[in-house]
């Protein structure tokens, strides 16, 4: 199985060719351009500097000292140069135009950890345009559901590349000690070996049907990027999410189904990947990332689609989903998709694969 949203190896045809030539050989992949860690609470998380690259993926976690009110700007860009289209769990759609991009948030509770993965596309002479999803913990425990925001927003610049994020709130409270921006790039004619992602995992069920899917022990990293699918062998499948296999009620979960009303699900011995059962015949592509720090609750960004009714006469679904595992002693050091609907197995098809970076 292989999978369409990331290419560790991308630029592989092109090393090939060089290799041809006789000159040395790269591999092109997603690649560290910066980061910026704060030392103590400061005021703004800078990261500049960046070299121009056709598309970047920005990985924020932090929080606020206080209840602040967090945003994002480009190119310190204070202008009202932006837009955007936003939603906070699963609620109706904002739109607004101001000085800064999106990552707001008004729970009352924003002085808990927030993590957020981004994706731009960098055509200088183009509007830059970024799609991003947002994990929010809200309180600590598994009795509370984290929150979520989905977006997508423009920078209107179209004379130059993304050269620098900066974080910055609104309120102006500072960002605590500990909060970190990393910028990774990734452009069609790279050619480097310095992969930020380090393939950790890949498990199949080649060898049989099961209701599970282990990555097995994998090395503990801060930053874990999930893929996998599952497809069943008969009857109706529902995908769940365990981490170091704990079985205890440490979960908690929040989705949409197709853009609906939100749903959640706390104190739970796992977290929904989705609520809603896979039916016979159908595989679930999901596409995960999750914030693995040992001293935080660990915070999960997760997106999906399943076929629902054979046909093109037939939408696919979507989930929109994030949860929580709220060990706060311990990194992620394995990973299950457990199926949890016992007429089924997933099928030998199913697999998984596990990347992650510090």
């Amino acid at each position: 199985m292989s999978f369409p949203f990331v290419q560790p190896y991308a630029g592989l045809g092109n090393s090939l060719q060089t290799a041809q030539a006789g000159g040395a050989v790269g591999i092109g992949g997603w690649v560290e351009l910066a980061r910026t860690t704060l030392g103590s609470d400061t005021s703004t998380i800078d990261v500049s500097g960046l070299p121009d690259k056709r598309y970047y993926m920005i990985l924020s976690s932090f929080n606020c000292v206080g209840n602040g009110n967090p945003y994002v700007r480009l190119n310190s860009d204070t202008g009202n140069n932006y837009n955007q289209r936003y939603s906070l769990n699963g609620g109706t759609e904002g739109t607004f135009q101001t000085d800064r991009g999106r990552y707001g948030w008004v729970a009352g509770t924003n002085s808990l950890p927030y993590f957020h993965v981004d994706f731009a596309s960098n055509l200088s002479t183009k509007e830059k345009l970024l799609i991003g999803n947002t994990v929010h913990q809200n309180t600590a425990g598994a009795a509370n559901a984290p929150n979520r925001g989905e977006g997508v927003w423009k920078h209107s610049q179209t004379s130059n590349p993304i050269t620098s994020v900066n974080h910055h709130d609104q309120s102006g409270t500072n960002f605590a000690s500990g909060s970190e921006c990393v910028v990774l790039g990734w452009d069609p004619a790279d050619e480097h070996t310095s992969n930020f992602w380090e393939e950790l995992a890949s498990v199949d069920l080649s060898g049989g049907v099961s209701d599970t899917l282990d990555s097995g022990t994998i090395s503990a990293k801060k930053y874990l990027w999930v893929q996998f699918y599952v497809k069943s062998v008969t009857g109706v499948t529902r995908p769940t999410l365990r981490l170091n296999s704990d079985t205890g009620s440490n979960y908690s979960n929040r989705e949409s189904l197709n853009g609906g009303t939100d749903a959640t699900n706390t104190s739970m011995d796992r977290a929904y990947i989705t609520s809603t059962d896979i039916p016979v015949g159908t595989g679930y592509l999901g596409n995960m990332f999750i914030i693995n720090n040992s001293a935080n609750e660990k915070l999960i960004i997760q997106n999906g689609t399943y076929g629902n009714t054979a046909g093109a006469g037939t939408a696919p679904l979507r989930v929109e989903s994030v949860a929580k595992w709220t060990n706060t002693s311990n990194q992620t050091t394995s990973i299950q998709i457990i199926n949890d609907r016992a007429s089924a197995d997933f099928n030998t098809i199913s697999c998984m694969k596990v990347w992650g970076s510090d």
